[in-house]
């Protein structure tokens, strides 16, 4: 098999789970104005347990059409839950700190992806023999998903203002804010409901003609591109051989490295975006990121010329893997639900996490070939 044929294979069964995210993204309103917010994401557990078991057997049945399809079966899994997760926590969230808990989205991505990392080390499961296993494990999180779903409640604001059950929504608040008067938060919904009624049923093009929705749904999409287009993903799918190109011995420990900073900022960030408000730290995020990509080009076009070099290559790249958590990692994923009421919601998460997937394809797939190409 020819390199750039390799590459190819390669970059395709990275992006092809952005394909899945791209798919599935699209299908949220189909699901959560039908079944619900919770019951939305217990179902769809199906998929990452089939991709699991597609990606696991595709060694042994020397298969890389099986591993590519349990690649993007997970992604089609993902790209749904990148709608319902920040959906479900936005309607369950004291209004106060929606933020806050909107950012726990992100601090659950980033967790598993530092876990991902760290068994994917080659003394745990990243062997030539063991990494079967190791996105076999893919199921073990679907199926604590089912055990602990049925025990989380349902959208308050789904059960008051598409089902019209009142008592239940009532009943759910109470447990959620720990205290008998809710009322407040019953009203609210209920003047959201009765604006609602006054409304024809949002759907995706009337996202983009009406007055109404247009700048909104502008700003969501651009907050996404700007999430992925940032370069974070090149960083992430590819760090390893970064570091490598920048001269640095045992670079996979160094990828490592960027996820525990990763998980740390996210932390971080959790205590400053209902301070500083979520405005100012994408912006701060995205202007330091653009400094720290001004470093890591230099300090990579210097690896040849000065010997310490790659040392400032991985600081800039640890900087600008905080600098992303600080504010565009997190605050694309809920601002959708923030910015919009509980009708155009599903479309617009829809429509945002369409943007954000298919950007995504784009960095995974061209990062590569690019590379490929540069050094020919």
């Amino acid at each position: 098999m020819s390199e750039p044929l390799l590459t190819s294979l390669w970059a395709l069964s990275v992006s092809i789970f952005s394909v899945g995210g791209m798919l599935g993204s699209f299908s949220v309103g189909l699901f959560v104005n039908r079944f619900g917010r919770r019951n939305s994401m217990l179902l769809v557990n199906i998929l990452p347990i089939s991709g699991g078991i597609l990606m696991g057997f595709s060694r042994m049945a020397n298969a890389l059409e099986m591993f590519i399809a349990g690649r993007l079966v997970v992604g089609i899994y993902c790209g749904l839950c990148t709608g319902f997760v920040p959906m479900y926590i936005s309607e369950v969230s004291p209004t106060a700190l929606r933020g806050a808990f909107g950012t726990l989205n992100q601090l659950g991505i980033v967790v598993g992806i530092l876990v991902a990392q760290v068994f994917g080390l080659d003394v745990i499961l990243g062997t030539k023999t063991l990494w079967p296993l190791l996105v076999g494990l893919t199921v073990v999180p679907a199926v604590l998903q089912c055990v602990a779903l049925p025990f989380c409640p349902e959208s308050p604001r789904f059960l008051l203002i598409n089902r019209m059950e009142e008592e239940k929504a009532h009943a759910v608040l109470q447990k959620l804010r720990g205290t008998q008067d809710v009322s407040s938060d019953i009203q609210e919904m209920k003047e959201e409901s009765a604006k609602m009624s006054q409304e024809k049923k949002v759907t995706i093009s009337e996202l983009f003609r009406s007055p109404s929705y247009r700048q909104a749904i502008i700003i969501a999409i651009v907050l996404q591109l700007s999430q992925q287009l940032s370069g974070i993903n090149a960083v992430f799918y590819y760090s390893t051989e970064v570091f490598e190109d920048a001269g640095v011995k045992q670079a996979v420990y160094a990828t490592i490295g960027a996820g525990v900073v990763n998980t740390i900022f996210t932390v971080v960030s959790l205590f400053l975006v209902e301070r500083a408000g979520r405005r100012t730290l994408h912006l701060i995020g995205l202007g330091g990121m653009a400094i720290c990509a001004v470093v890591m080009t230099i300090s990579l076009a210097l690896k040849g010329i000065v010997s310490w070099i790659g040392y400032v290559s991985v600081v800039a790249t640890l900087a600008f893997v905080a600098l992303f958590e600080i504010g565009p990692g997190p605050i694309p994923w809920f601002i959708v639900s923030e910015l919009f009421s509980q009708g155009p919601r599903p479309a617009a998460v829809a429509v945002a996490g369409l943007s954000n997937w298919t950007s995504n394809f784009l960095v995974g797939m061209l990062f590569p070939i690019l590379k490929v190409r540069e050094l020919l």
